[in-house]
């Protein structure tokens, strides 16, 4: 019989496979990102029809297989529905799960990565912080949990509102990142200086941000 076990996790992907199963990837605290099935997951009657979405965040008990996991129970802790029926927010969170996708791996601690996504969510249905400063935050500390982020320096050429900020996200817990606001031109400081610095080492086109551009351009017509 196939040892059953129990993980505490996020939802970072979910596609349709069959009928009416589905394909998880599943961002785990203690065996990292993992790949699950869900059996009978997309009938309307599923125990696992919504705990088997992205954003749910829960305790998920699986069979272990040989290449991968079979989901059968689902306990959501949280569903981060109003995430879903915002079109701005469900692209900022999206972007976020498809950076966690990008950066974590099997079987090594996904601890951080989740709380920061859980955080950073958090931050966005506040609304007491800037959508656009939120993400900043979160390609920071991501890239920071990586180790590989854009490290300012004393004499380098910016202004000194912004590398106060870049030194703050890196020196600061996930619980006391979005506590803080900046100007206009930091922002935009800070914005040049993570695109440019992904745009050099990361080696992926994230859809997500594609419809994150795609949203804003909406928003501003």
């Amino acid at each position: 019989m196939s040892e059953r076990i129990t993980a505490t996790g996020m939802v970072l992907y979910a596609s349709p496979v069959g009928d009416y199963d589905k394909r998880i990837v599943l961002l785990t605290r203690d065996m990292g990102r993992i790949t699950c099935f869900a059996r009978g997951a997309r009938r309307q009657n599923s125990p696992l029809l919504a705990g088997t979405n992205p954003f749910a965040f829960g305790e998920f008990e699986m069979f272990v297989g040989r290449d991968s996991y079979t989901i059968v129970k689902a306990t959501i802790k949280e569903y981060f529905r109003e995430l879903t029926m915002d079109p701005d927010l469900a692209a900022y969170g999206f972007y976020f799960l498809e950076i966690a996708n990008y950066y974590t791996r099997e079987n090594i601690d996904g601890s951080d990565m989740i709380k920061l996504i859980y955080a950073s969510i958090k931050a966005l249905l506040s609304d007491r912080i800037d959508y656009l400063l939120v993400r900043r935050i979160f390609e920071l500390k991501a890239m920071q949990l990586n180790g590989e982020y854009p490290v300012l320096g004393p004499m380098d050429p910016y202004l000194e509102a912004t590398k106060y900020a870049f030194n703050y996200v890196v020196q600061s817990r996930i619980e006391r990142l979005f506590t803080f606001a900046v100007l206009p031109d930091v922002l935009e400081e800070m914005g040049e200086i993570i695109d440019t610095f992904m745009k050099k080492h990361i080696d992926k086109n994230f859809n997500s941000l594609s419809m994150l551009h795609l949203q804003i351009d909406e928003d501003n017509v």
